[in-house]
């Protein structure tokens, strides 16, 4: 492999985005590049991005476009467009990595595969904590894993197992689509531009991650899991609109009822405007 990027999806949070990005200067691989793909935050973040990356040891890119919406799925886009490495991690701005994240997707990365992992919920007063504090997550040990929670801080530990699972067990959902989430999803870059990359006629919040994956198991790049390896703690954070939720979800049925493999609108539209 020539180069891990991670892809970090962002809205005006940037005190969850601090925390976030303090993970990624502790990773026991760090990336070849990190890309935050903004979907139209103000100066505040912008200033975050600027101080991490005078901190960081590789490369950072901040790729914007202006707020019209939850438009995850287009800045994504954007994001791979000038991305550098062959292979791209997707996460979230509110969750954090654990220390080994990045070196596990790096290690579980097979061609003809993408990867989908999970997460550590983290409680509401708990998260608002960790922001307060500036609370380094990702150097806790298991200890004070333990105590959270023991204290409902967190929903689970399970995540934080590291089990070197076999071929079989790895490769076992391999035509599931359900569940995978881009908070914690890794693909090879060839294999997002062979599918014109995430459908940007989703917008709101919902079901454009779906159907990524459903297009790329059409397109013989089968789900290969990364949980037992590769886990973040995410946020709490109040809900996002479920207002466009109906028409994805209409969306996204309409794929399920044909054979497309293309993304309607994605990268080779933007590409050509």
């Amino acid at each position: 492999m020539a180069g891990l990027a991670v892809i970090i999806t962002t809205y005006n949070w940037p005190a969850a985005l601090e925390v976030v990005l303090a993970g990624y200067l502790a990773q026991q691989r760090p990336p070849a590049e990190l890309i935050i793909a903004d979907d139209g935050s103000t100066e505040e973040t912008r200033a975050v991005i600027d101080v991490f990356r005078e901190q960081a040891p590789f490369p950072v890119k901040h790729v914007w476009h202006a707020d019209q919406g939850f438009r995850a799925g287009a800045i994504r886009n954007r994001a791979i467009q000038n991305s550098e490495a062959d292979y791209i991690v997707f996460t979230d701005g509110d969750c954090i990595p654990a220390p080994w994240f990045l070196q596990q997707h790096h290690r579980l990365a097979e061609r003809g595969w993408f990867l989908s992992g999970n997460r550590v919920l983290c409680s509401q007063n708990f998260s608002q904590e960790v922001l307060r504090e500036k609370t380094p997550l990702h150097t806790w040990n298991w200890r004070q894993w333990l105590r959270a929670r023991q204290h409902k801080q967190i929903n689970r530990l399970s995540p934080l197992f590291r089990i070197p699972w076999g071929r079989w067990y790895r490769h076992r959902l391999a035509k599931e689509w359900e569940g995978a989430k881009t908070c914690n999803l890794s693909a090879w870059k060839d294999d997002l531009l062979a599918v014109n990359g995430f459908d940007e006629d989703y917008t709101g919040w919902g079901m454009e991650d779906s159907d990524l994956v459903l297009r790329l198991i059409r397109n013989g790049i089968y789900h290969k899991d990364a949980r037992f390896a590769a886990p973040v703690f995410h946020l709490w954070h109040p809900e996002n609109s479920r207002d466009q939720l109906e028409e994805n979800q209409r969306r996204l049925q309409q794929l399920i009822e044909t054979d497309r493999i293309q993304a309607r609108v994605g990268i080779a539209q933007a590409s050509s405007v």
